[in-house]
């Protein structure tokens, strides 16, 4: 009933109009067809069967590259030397040697390096996130007079490379001005020349520029002072960048080797990175083996642990910086 009155209605219509109206065809629609192969290609068998065996290759080569070294490492931790050198792909000719793992964690002492590397990048990254987060709010939503000075002396830094300031920095951890105390031998020598980035703090300004001003400007109506917009406003909606920072600051520590071994002598203050070169020249083969089983596979963890957050992270802060 309601179909044939509403059929009348649009007839009444056209009529009034002089016939002028035309009802306009459907346009076909592709919802199903947004790749490269439309629905009835993929219906085909050889098609199908086609992209299946290009999926397997594809992700079949990809994991060999990306586990195999370290399916092989693996391997090579739990063999002997001699396995090692002999038949460096043979899976395990004199057994399965788990004791490997245990001897480089008690007798090489690879668990107290690991826990050094820790330390050392948690405070880097402390410090670090600390410097870039204060220097880019600073530089970005306080504007003070000299701002642009000091971005573009903080640019200017960026063209130094850091063997110059080597020696400089080395003398000033011997002999630190104002407080006149040695930090060698100590994770401070680490920590504080590691927080002045001058690439995360103009990230973080570029990021901190592209925040409404409105906010800031209601905020400061409300009688929020520069602290109060700092924690509540600026800090959560940085959240992608700040990932993505930590990400960037805790694999620079983790890696680096020419500073902290100047400024780490002690073998019991010393990473990982400083740590693993000494052993293959002090340990066999096996245990080395062992100890790079140990100190590449807890990073993969964390990571794969992780991961959405990290990916998150960086998505989220290349949106922003677009």
């Amino acid at each position: 009933m309601s179909t044939s009155v509403d059929a009348a209605v649009d007839h009444a219509e056209d009529a009034a109009a002089g016939g002028s109206r035309r009802r306009r065809p459907k346009e076909p629609t592709f919802a199903g067809e947004r790749s490269v192969l439309s629905t009835n290609d993929r219906r085909r068998p050889g098609v199908r069967i086609g992209l299946r065996v290009l999926v397997v290759v594809v992700v079949g080569g990809l994991l060999l590259i990306s586990g195999g070294p370290l399916l092989w490492l693996f391997k090579s931790a739990v063999s002997t030397s001699q396995d090692i050198i002999r038949e460096p792909f043979g899976l395990w000719p004199s057994g399965i040697q788990w004791q490997n793992l245990s001897d480089a964690w008690n007798l090489v002492h690879i668990g107290r390096a690991l826990l050094n590397t820790v330390w050392i990048a948690l405070g880097s990254w402390f410090f670090g996130l600390l410097v870039a987060l204060t220097g880019g709010y600073a530089l970005s939503v306080l504007r003070p007079k000299y701002g642009p000075i000091i971005t573009g002396a903080v640019l200017a830094t960026l063209f130094v490379p850091g063997v110059v300031s080597l020696v400089a920095s080395y003398l000033i951890i011997l002999d630190v001005p104002v407080v006149e105390r040695n930090l060698i031998n100590t994770f401070w020598a680490v920590w504080l020349p590691a927080a002045p980035s001058a690439f995360n703090v103009l990230l973080m300004k570029r990021v901190f520029d592209r925040l409404p001003r409105d906010l800031f400007e209601a905020a400061k109506v409300d009688g929020a002072g520069p602290y109060r917009i700092f924690w509540s406003i600026v800090l959560p909606m940085s959240k992608p960048i700040i990932g993505v920072i930590s990400l960037l600051t805790i694999m620079a520590a983790w890696k680096e080797f020419l500073w902290p071994m100047l400024v780490l002598p002690d073998p019991t203050l010393q990473p990982l990175s400083v740590v693993l070169p000494r052993l293959e020249q002090t340990s066999e083969m096996s245990l080395l083996m062992a100890s790079l089983f140990i100190s590449v596979i807890i990073p993969v963890l964390l990571f794969l642990v992780f991961q959405r957050q990290f990916l998150r992270g960086a998505g989220q802060a290349g949106a922003l910086k677009g």
